[in-house]
C-alpha cells in the first residue's frame, strides 16, 4: 500500500549523464598539489577544484514528529509505525544509489588521478636532479642551475674550453653537488728573461705583479719591462726582469759595493762612478751581466805602437854543372835578403810595463833566392910534375896536416893555408877549408906548378926533403 510520504522518497530524480572520460596523452599538465575540475563541473567550481561530496550516511535524518505517549504496554500508533518504516526503506535506497555514484565518480576520476601522481612524482625528480652552481671563469662569477653530474659535463655543458695549463678547482671529473662553487682560471704564457737567462712560464696571474708573486721572483728594486699593474691578456707577454744585485768594482786603488739592476758590467761600472777611458778595459766583458757577489776589476791601460824593420833570409838555388870538377860550386847568382816591417804595442796595465805585443807584419821588400852551379865532373888523379913531391910534409909544416885548420887572422885556411882569392883563382869554390884533403892537394899541386914553392916561404922546402 503506497503512501505519499514514501513516494516523495522514491522519485529521487534522473541519474546524469556520464562525463566523457580524460585522455593520459591530452591531458593540460598543471602545478603540483592543484586539481581542475571536469568540465561538467566547470561551472559549479570555476578555480580550483573543491570536493562537495558527502555520503548518504552523512546527511542528517529528517525529524519527525514526536508521537504521542502511550501508556506502558500500549503499541505505538500506526501512523509512526508506517514512518519508522518508510524511513529505513527509504535510507536503503539512498545508500545504495549513493555507492553507485561514488563508485562512478571513482572511475571517472581514476584516471586523472593517475596523471597527477606521475607528474607529482615526475616533479619530484625534477627537483631532486637539479643543482644550483656558482661558476667562475677567469675571474667572471654566474649562479646557475644544471643536471650535470661532475665538473667536466658541467663544463662542456657551458661551453667552458680548457687547455692543459689551466687550473680547474675542484679537479675535472669531480662530483658535484647542489651549492657548490667551480672555478675556472685560464693560463697565460709569459715569455721570461730573468737576469739574463730565457724561459717560458705559464701563469694564471692576471696582472705582471701577480705573475712575479706566482714565480716567486723577488720584484724590489728590480728593472721591470712592464708596468707591475700591466694587466696579461689570454695571448701572453714578454717580460724582462733584471733583480737587484750586490757588484763590486774595483778602480783606481779603491772598492766601490753598489746595489744595481744594471744589464752589462759596463753600466755598472759608470753607476759606481768610474770613468773607462781609451784603451781601459775591464776584469770581465764589459757587455757581459754582471752576478750577484761579483768583483769587477778596472784596468787602466797606456800603450804605445813600435814598428821595427826586419830581414827576410834569402833562399839557395843549386844546379849541376858537368863541366865544374866535383866538389867545385859557383856562384851564378848572388842572393839579396827581403825586408818586412813588424808593429808591436807596448802596454803599461796600472803601471805595470807587459811584454811587446804582435800586432801585424808588412812585407816590404820579397828575398831574392842565390844560384849556385854545383860541379859533377871528375876530379884529376895527379898534376905532371908534382906528384912526387913531399906533400904531406909540406902540409903538416902548414896546417899540421889539418884540412879544416885556419889561421888565427881568419886569412887562411886548410891543408895548405890558401886565402881565399887564391883559392877560387885555382878553381875552387867557397873556402879551402870546407874542401875534402884530395881537393886541396889538387889545387895546392897546380900551384906548384905555376908558382913552385913562393906560395909557402916558411915550409916549401919541405917538398924536396
Amino acid at each position: 500500500m503506497s503512501n505519499s510520504q514514501y513516494q516523495t522518497f522514491e522519485t529521487y530524480g534522473t541519474e546524469p549523464a556520464p562525463e566523457p572520460r580524460t585522455d593520459l596523452h591530452t591531458a593540460e599538465t598543471v602545478s603540483y598539489g592543484v586539481y581542475m575540475a571536469p568540465p561538467a563541473y566547470e561551472a559549479a567550481a570555476p578555480s580550483a577544484y573543491q570536493d562537495t561530496y558527502r555520503p548518504a550516511y552523512e546527511v542528517p535524518e529528517p525529524v519527525l514528529p514526536r508521537p504521542a505517549e502511550s501508556g506502558p504496554g500500549e503499541n505505538p500508533p500506526k501512523a509512526v509505525a508506517s514512518a519508522v518504516a518508510g524511513r529505513r526503506s527509504g535510507t536503503r535506497r539512498r545508500r545504495a544509489r549513493s555507492a553507485e555514484r561514488i563508485d562512478g565518480t571513482m572511475r571517472r576520476l581514476l584516471p586523472q588521478a593517475l596523471v597527477v601522481a606521475f607528474l607529482a612524482g615526475g616533479t619530484t625528480a625534477f627537483v631532486a636532479e637539479d643543482k644550483a652552481i656558482e661558476l667562475s671563469v677567469d675571474g667572471r662569477p654566474s649562479t646557475l642551475h644544471t643536471f650535470a653530474d661532475d665538473v667536466t659535463e658541467l663544463l662542456a655543458e657551458e661551453g667552458v674550453e680548457v687547455g692543459a695549463h689551466d687550473v680547474i678547482v675542484p679537479a675535472p671529473g669531480e662530483a658535484l653537488a647542489s651549492g657548490d662553487e667551480v672555478a675556472v682560471h685560464y693560463a697565460r704564457p709569459v715569455r721570461l728573461t730573468l737576469d739574463g737567462q730565457r724561459r717560458e712560464v705559464w701563469t694564471t696571474a692576471h696582472t705582471v705583479e701577480e705573475a712575479l708573486q706566482q714565480m716567486g721572483v723577488r720584484a724590489e728594486g728590480a728593472y721591470l719591462s712592464a708596468s707591475r699593474s700591466r694587466r696579461i691578456g689570454r695571448e701572453g707577454l714578454a717580460l724582462r726582469v733584471r733583480t737587484e744585485r750586490s757588484v763590486t768594482v774595483m778602480a783606481d786603488g779603491r772598492a766601490r759595493t753598489i746595489r744595481t739592476n744594471a744589464a752589462t758590467v759596463r753600466e755598472a761600472v759608470a753607476e759606481a762612478g768610474i770613468t773607462l777611458r781609451g784603451q781601459d778595459a775591464t776584469s770581465v766583458g764589459p757587455e757581459s751581466f754582471p752576478r750577484d757577489g761579483q768583483t769587477v776589476t778596472v784596468l787602466r791601460i797606456t800603450g804605445t805602437k813600435e814598428v821595427r824593420e826586419e830581414l827576410i833570409p834569402f833562399g839557395v838555388e843549386r844546379t849541376e854543372d858537368a863541366s865544374l870538377f866535383q866538389g867545385t860550386e859557383v856562384v851564378e847568382r848572388a842572393g839579396q835578403p827581403g825586408l818586412r816591417r813588424v808593429t808591436y804595442t807596448l802596454r803599461t796595465v796600472n803601471g805595470v810595463r807587459q811584454k811587446p805585443r804582435w800586432v801585424r807584419t808588412e812585407v816590404v821588400r820579397e828575398p831574392r833566392a842565390q844560384v849556385v852551379k854545383v860541379g859533377t865532373k871528375p876530379l884529376p888523379t895527379s898534376v905532371e910534375g908534382a906528384d912526387q913531391l913531399n906533400w904531406q910534409g909540406l902540409a903538416a909544416c902548414e896546417s899540421g896536416g889539418r884540412p879544416g885548420a885556419v889561421d888565427s887572422s881568419g886569412t887562411y885556411g886548410g891543408l895548405y893555408q890558401f886565402d881565399t882569392q887564391t883559392w877560387q883563382s885555382l878553381g875552387g869554390t867557397g873556402r879551402p877549408q870546407d874542401a875534402t884533403e884530395s881537393e886541396q892537394t889538387l889545387r895546392a899541386k897546380k900551384l906548384y906548378m905555376r908558382q913552385g914553392t913562393g906560395p909557402w916561404p916558411h915550409c916549401g922546402g919541405r917538398l924536396h926533403g
